[in-house]
């Protein structure tokens, strides 16, 4: 409780310091929103052009691009500062001092900063999945919507697992954030499609090393209430979202590895 409190004083702090411009807030949120449409209308393009694609209607896709763009926007949201902390943590020294104050470096970071802006994408994603339950005629069902959080949820574990190695490498390296960019906003435009239409090389990365397919693919099968055409038992489609707090679990055990290892700059 006291940690939750703490997270709330930083979340306060944050917010009110982002409302003393709060136009450039609102811009930064609207840009955002108007950068990630363009998203879906380079979809809608190739759908428009061939029609369905392996099976998969547009309104399908969108069900993919809505649930892990909502999901990519609260990691986002709430992992600034494993983002940010090799440049401006490691490199600049500053990361000695949250580990001289009496709370977890990990709480700390997470309550480093909480951006506004980042909710266009989380905007621009519901706006898309309102359209694609009606394209689909899909009705909400409470069982439906419990999975859809469920699914959130893990694929909030998942891409904030994801920025955590992200500031273990720079535990390292803090040249590390291009590489990490591929697994984090690369695994945003690959979640927004159905794996069943990669090569097996690349849907095997993607369920057993870096499992983006059980917070996106498997579960959204599960909602829509479609078997998986590569073979995935039906029972296992709603449970697989908890590979993203087994893959968020595993990267904290790296972060109190990197820590361990951490020698201070000097400066």
């Amino acid at each position: 409780m006291n940690a939750l409190s703490l997270l709330g004083r930083y979340f306060g702090a944050s917010m009110r310091s982002q409302m003393q411009y709060p136009a450039s807030a609102m811009m930064l949120t609207l840009a955002q929103l108007a950068s990630t449409a363009i998203e879906i209308v380079s979809i809608w393009a190739l759908f428009d052009r061939f029609g369905a694609v392996k099976g998969w209607a547009f309104g399908e896709v969108m069900f993919f691009y809505a649930l892990i763009g909502i999901s990519f926007s609260f990691a986002d949201f709430l992992t600034r500062g494993f983002d940010v902390f090799g440049s401006d943590f490691v490199r600049t020294g500053a990361f000695d001092r949250l580990l001289l104050r009496p709370r977890s470096a990990a709480l700390q970071l997470v309550g480093h900063d909480f951006r506004i802006s980042r909710f266009g994408r989380f905007f621009q994603a519901s706006i898309i999945l309102a359209i694609a339950t009606g394209t689909l005629g899909f009705v909400w069902t409470p069982q439906a919507i419990l999975l859809a959080l469920w699914t959130i949820a893990g694929g909030v574990a998942f891409f904030g697992a994801l920025f955590v190695l992200q500031a273990v490498m720079a535990f390292w390296t803090v040249e590390s954030l291009e590489a990490v960019n591929a697994l984090t906003y690369g695994g945003v435009y690959a979640g927004q499609f159905p794996i069943s239409l990669y090569a097996r090389w690349f849907r095997t990365f993607l369920i057993f090393i870096v499992p983006l397919a059980c917070v996106s693919y498997f579960p959204v099968l599960a909602i829509l209430g479609r078997s998986d055409p590569l073979g995935a038992p039906d029972w296992f489609l709603p449970l697989a979202p908890a590979a993203g707090f087994v893959f968020l679990g595993l990267a904290f055990l790296a972060w109190r590895f990197g820590v361990s290892k951490y020698t201070s700059t000097g400066s």
